[in-house]
């Protein structure tokens, strides 16, 4: 049906196509921008344009930034010796939110999934073994607690153990089937500070 016309239509639609956007909250986001200054508008699209055109993988834990290696690598203070794998740049996002994780990170972007036709080498595992030829005395998998994860998580176990390297799974607390970046950040903390050798 159409209320609005065809501009108001394709701008509602557009943003329902956003990943967790209703027609509902598309609808209130399209009338909200619309009636914004119009230099306002065109700060959020140029910021838009800018991030997709800008922003790139960290070159040594395959986050997202906008240089060649993000923020948490180039920080001095960071133990790289220690690296926690997770799923994705929001799973560290929620994990930097604690505030109390000194180490560096490893992105895999994305999980081994047989039934999605997702396997190892889908997923950035060949760079994280690159990263073992360092100094690194700890690996903590950090991925979510869902069957992908979990079978992520003894993969990638398997793959370290022989080299010496201390392998450990976070603990228990987060909920079977939960995302990382949902979880509050005590039950994050809980779960890295719990974490158990594999």
């Amino acid at each position: 049906m159409n209320l609005y016309g065809g501009e108001v239509n394709k701008l509602i639609e557009e943003l329902s196509s956003l990943p967790g956007i209703g027609s509902k909250s598309a609808q209130r986001l399209a009338f909200h921008l619309i009636g914004l200054p119009e230099e306002k508008v065109e700060r959020i699209a140029g910021a838009m344009v800018n991030a997709r055109k800008n922003v790139r993988y960290c070159s040594c834990c395959y986050t997202l930034t906008d240089s060649e290696i993000c923020p948490i690598c180039k920080n001095p203070k960071r133990d790289k010796s220690v690296i926690m794998v997770v799923e994705t740049p929001r799973d560290l996002a929620a994990y930097e939110k604690t505030g109390r994780y000194e180490g560096v990170y490893h992105v895999l972007h994305g999980a081994i999934s047989p039934m999605l036709g997702i396997g190892p080498n889908d997923i950035k595992l060949k760079e994280l073994i690159k990263r073992l030829e360092g100094d690194v005395k700890e690996v903590i998998i950090a991925t979510n607690s869902s069957l992908e994860g979990e079978t992520t998580a003894m993969y990638i176990s398997k793959l370290i153990k022989p080299t010496g390297i201390k392998v450990s799974r976070i603990a228990s607390g987060v909920p079977v089937g939960g995302d990382l970046e949902y979880i509050d950040e005590v039950t994050l903390l809980r779960a890295l500070e719990g974490r158990v050798e594999l």
